[in-house]
């Protein structure tokens, strides 16, 4: 005991001394679960978020920097001697935020301007697959609304119509009736609701089946792959209406089995390391793996170059490992030498939104009820929150991710959504059934079907 005792006293001075200080970028749920993950590393001395939320100011010092503003990012990792920055959101990444940092000698998480293509071009990523032969879903690109409404009338249905660029997890439309896929067509490439991003087009076949999420951490040779997860994307239960950024997770995910994780991991992740290292655009970072477990295997919806949201808050209290060390590792070309570690124990992480999400909400409504929650296997990763004198208001349209672990999927989703049922805000939603899909797998039905995404 007290061996034990002067090495953790110990442990505390080393930190003191010589540990880290690391900027995280970004302000939602991932970037709170980032904070908290870091934090408990012996390695970590003093975190930076910028500009972060109510939630993270607990854990860190928020800084007023937005994420799109990379010089004024770069200057204050240089004056404050950060040892690692890490970025949460895809934007900045996009936008080129690696390659800067990099030219002014600062180190950072994540994978350079053109390895974000991935994520960035839906062109780029579909086009990438088809030349190293990764399975995804039949596609035409189109720059031509008219060509493109053309095509629409002789493609059977359902189809899948894409913006081209970043649209905050929004510009995947999915169209079962041939008015919807016109409607989509002409709100994207007519109406531009997502800007330029909308530009261009990818009309696809749509793929039956369930969806999953796979992320691999790589240091642009080696990589590791973490423990699987599935996120959901529809606003309302059962999967139905519009897309949002992410109304809930779920890890592990029962419908990746160990054989489709191998099968995963050679057909998908290690065909875009070798691809993106052969076309001279090595990727670092996080790769994310949108995929559909279809009859013929897991297929590739999409491809995004940051930690998911929300399954970041589902994955992460799972790892055992040093956060900081794997982080490390990438950006210094070691990631070889790490054994991943998980935690046996599911995790469930359920969103809470402002009323109208994901379209126009109101802000400013007091979030109540936080400090009512005491059980020690759930966090409240914070969003789209802020301080405001003593209180913590709303800002944004997704609020915030209540997690819970539990020794079965069935005692996470119980003990996340009793949580849920003490915090409080003007028109909060929230889906109801996070890790319903899990219990299915887990307690088939005499005779299932596939789901249609």
């Amino acid at each position: 005991m007290v061996r034990s005792m002067v090495s953790d006293v110990e442990a505390l001075a080393i930190k003191e001394e010589n540990g880290m200080k690391v900027l995280i970028i970004g302000c939602g749920g991932r970037e709170h679960v980032l904070a908290w993950k870091l934090k408990k590393s012996p390695l970590v001395k003093e975190i930076y978020c910028a500009p972060g939320n109510g939630g993270i100011a607990a854990l860190a010092q928020c800084v007023d920097i937005e994420a799109a503003d990379i010089e004024r990012l770069a200057a204050f990792a240089k004056e404050k001697k950060v040892d690692l920055t890490v970025v949460g959101p895809e934007a900045p990444l996009v936008g080129g935020i690696v390659d800067f940092f990099e030219q002014q000698n600062l180190k950072i998480f994540g994978p350079s301007q053109k390895a974000a293509r991935l994520e960035g071009s839906k062109v780029f990523a579909k086009e990438f697959m088809r030349k190293f032969n990764i399975p995804t879903a039949p596609f035409k690109v189109f720059d031509d609304k008219d060509e493109a409404m053309e095509f629409l009338a002789v493609s059977p249905l359902p189809l899948v119509v894409k913006a081209d660029g970043l649209a905050s997890g929004k510009g995947v439309i999915v169209c079962n009736k041939i008015q919807e896929a016109r409607d989509a067509v002409e709100q994207i490439m007519g109406q531009k609701i997502f800007k330029e991003a909308g530009s261009k087009i990818i009309i696809e076949e749509c793929l039956i089946g369930e969806e999953a999420s796979i992320l691999a951490i790589s240091d642009g040779k080696n990589y590791v792959i973490l423990d699987s997860s599935q996120d959901h994307k529809r606003i309302f239960d059962d999967d139905l209406g519009p897309n949002t950024g992410g109304m809930g997770a779920y890890s592990p995910a029962p419908v990746i089995t160990e054989e489709l994780l191998r099968k995963i991991g050679m057909q998908i992740v290690d065909p875009v390391i070798r691809g993106m290292h052969k076309q001279g655009t090595p990727f670092k970072g996080v790769l994310y793996a949108g995929l559909m477990m279809t009859d013929e295997g897991p297929m590739v919806l999409e491809f995004n170059v940051r930690f998911g949201d929300p399954e970041a808050q589902a994955i992460l209290p799972r790892m055992k490992n040093d956060l900081a060390e794997i982080l490390q590792s990438s950006c210094e070309g070691h990631l070889e030498k790490v054994k991943m570690d998980w935690d046996k124990r599911s995790c469930v992480c359920v969103v809470m939104t402002s009323g109208g999400y994901p379209g126009e909400c109101a802000t400013g409504k007091e979030i109540k009820g936080l400090d009512t929650i005491r059980d020690n296997h759930t966090i409240v990763f914070h969003a789209g929150t802020k301080k405001k004198d003593s209180k913590i208001v709303t800002a944004g349209g997704r609020v915030l991710g209540v997690t819970s672990l539990g020794e079965t999927i069935e005692q996470a989703i119980e003990r996340a959504y009793n949580a849920i049922e003490k915090i409080r805000f003007d028109r909060c939603f929230f889906r109801r059934d996070i890790g319903a899909k899990a219990l299915k797998h887990l307690h088939p039905a005499p005779s299932q079907t596939g789901m249609r995404r």
